[in-house]
């Protein structure tokens, strides 16, 4: 399954502080239905993600009925990014 569409990049600044963006309604309804086959523990999604030229593999996170795309620093320096910027994001479900 490839899921593609464009959000803001935003910064959560909890115990572990991680940038994430949000994948929109739509994209998590779809989401929702292959998520059955291939989530792992607490609904995780694991996934193939690219923002703009830098690819990497990471996991969904479930969140008030949304999921969350993590950003590592690494892919953030890649492609120049800063909170508040929209991305467009692609993802791939491992399965």
């Amino acid at each position: 399954m490839n899921v593609e569409f464009s959000g803001e990049l935003w910064f959560w600044k909890g115990p572990a502080p991680w940038h994430f963006v949000t994948v929109p309604d739509d994209e998590c309804r779809d989401l929702e239905t292959t998520a059955a086959l291939v989530s792992y523990g607490w609904g995780m999604i694991p996934v193939t993600a690219r923002i703009r030229e830098t690819r990497w593999r990471t996991s969904l996170f479930p969140q008030d009925g949304h999921y969350l795309v993590p950003v590592k620093a690494a892919v953030r320096k890649a492609e120049g990014l800063a909170v508040g910027e929209v991305v467009t994001v692609h993802l791939t479900v491992d399965v």
